[in-house]
């Protein structure tokens, strides 16, 4: 039944990572082949797809979909298929061929059928000047100064347990421990334990100490020369007891030994007031075997006997440390709200962000948008605006502009107008008929060149006219 469960848990988690790897195969392959005429959410140069499979299913034509997407132009020839010839004429621009297989046509249209349009932010100037005055910045003065104190008590730690666990394993070499041991080899549990300690000693005895802390930031006017997080203080605290741990365990450790080469009188009156380490029992709580009849449970399976021993006490006080850290969780999230949620520090960082974005754009002469764009008319930026041209804009309006799926660019028609900032619009935001955004691809300045190189580009015979007829004087012709 567990191997059976096992291979189904494995199943599944192999189909769903396949599902996972397929959708995002299929947004690939939509932004390699589609997005240049299809829009994912709306109707674009070409038509919505969501949906689609599903109509070419119902109209029993699912096999002949895989075709369209193949050779549209022969499936159209072949007059075999109703929803081809009724969608032929939907864009003056005929569909494309295209190179893809059977399996990626399924994926693109899952892609497209499980696609759900992020919402955008509403944009709060005030908000997010408020948010940022709000952020809470570390003391990084104060930091550096408890970082400087941790480091000193980490080395001096580090210092106490390299010459402790030293001399320990001097000791243990000399004649004298020696001598010592061999009057004591008829316990064999006392030479086993000298065998173990011996060798956790020399472990001890040459360890390699190493603490790498991260600059998180570089330092600026007024600033210590190392930036100390409110983290890094933590996690050098946490080194500090852990070193202090393994400094009381190596002094307890050459403790014992001392204790083995007492006389044979001291050794009984230590045995007699020790039974059990006083470590061992606050770690572990182990009832001594000659008390074990005291939690003996009274049943036996085949001669094997239980005891009824307690929970490790560090396991109980890690339990109720889970309890405490719950509670203090809740009221400094939930009911004091201390501290944000993740959906309120997301909302933050990205409020700040966009101030920061600003400031950069502003710091580099890039505060350029649909509202201030000029015309340039430099050589060095028209040059600049036609490599941009051919980069990004050829497969739609050809090299010259004269049009192919797009517009044509060269004549005087002018779908939106033919101003600068209209134009610098169009490309940063893209259209509702096809026209892709390129705010993502390229930075304002950019923009502005390559709307510029549009307008200084000389009539060209391409496609036919589109939109209204403007003079030189950017007026339009009634």
């Amino acid at each position: 039944m567990k191997k059976y469960f096992t291979i189904s848990l494995f199943a599944f988690a192999l189909l769903f990572c396949k599902q996972q790897i397929h959708a995002q195969n299929g947004e690939q392959l939509f932004k390699a082949k589609c997005n240049v005429c299809h829009i994912v959410d709306k109707n674009s140069t070409g038509p919505l797809l969501k949906g689609v499979f599903k109509k070419w299913s119902d109209a029993g034509e699912a096999e002949m979909l895989y075709e369209w997407v193949k050779n549209p132009e022969n499936l159209i020839t072949s007059g075999t298929s109703q929803l081809a010839n009724a969608i032929k004429n939907y864009s003056a621009s005929a569909m494309t061929a295209q190179v893809v297989t059977n399996a990626e046509v399924d994926a693109i249209l899952a892609y497209v059928d499980n696609y759900t349009a992020a919402i955008a932010p509403v944009a709060d100037t005030v908000g997010a000047s408020n948010l940022a005055a709000k952020k809470i910045v570390p003391n990084y003065i104060e930091n550096l100064t408890l970082f400087y104190w941790l480091s000193f008590t980490i080395i001096l730690l580090l210092i106490a347990i390299v010459i402790l666990s030293t001399t320990v394993s001097t000791f243990i070499k000399s004649d004298f421990f020696k001598n010592k041991l061999a009057e004591k080899s008829q316990n064999n549990s006392t030479t086993l334990l000298v065998v173990l300690i011996s060798f956790g000693t020399l472990l001890l005895s040459s360890p390699s100490y190493a603490l790498t802390f991260m600059q998180p930031g570089e330092a600026e006017k007024d600033m210590p020369w190392l930036l100390v997080e409110t983290s890094d203080i933590y996690l050098m605290l946490a080194v500090n007891f852990i070193l202090l741990g393994v400094l009381l365990y190596v002094r307890r450790m050459f403790k014992d030994f001392l204790e083995m080469v007492k006389t044979p009188k001291a050794i009984q009156v230590v045995a007699a007031n020790s039974t059990t380490r006083k470590m061992t029992k606050i770690l572990t709580d182990v009832v001594p075997i000659e008390e074990e009849y005291t939690i003996l449970m009274h049943h036996d399976y085949d001669g094997i006997q239980e005891l009824d021993n307690n929970l490790p006490p560090w396991w109980v006080w890690g339990f109720y440390a889970t309890i405490i850290f719950a509670v203090v969780y809740i009221f400094n999230y939930h009911v004091l709200k201390t501290a944000d949620l993740q959906i309120k520090e997301y909302d933050k960082e990205i409020a700040q962000s966009k101030i920061d974005i600003t400031a950069y754009l502003n710091k580099m002469a890039m505060n350029v948008d649909e509202t201030n764009a000029t015309q340039l008319t430099d050589a060095k930026d028209l040059s600049s605006g036609k490599t941009i041209f051919e980069t990004n804009c050829v497969l739609c309006h050809n090299a010259k502009g004269e049009g192919n799926i797009g517009p044509n660019l060269t004549d005087n028609y002018w779908i939106y107008g033919p101003d600068v900032r209209n134009i610098f619009k169009i490309i940063k935001f893209g259209t509702a008929n096809g026209m892709p955004e390129h705010a993502s691809k390229i930075n304002p300045i950019q923009i502005q060149q390559v709307a510029s190189y549009v307008l200084s580009l000389v009539n060209a015979e391409g496609r036919e006219p589109q939109g209204i007829e403007y003079n030189k004087d950017g007026l339009a012709i009634q």
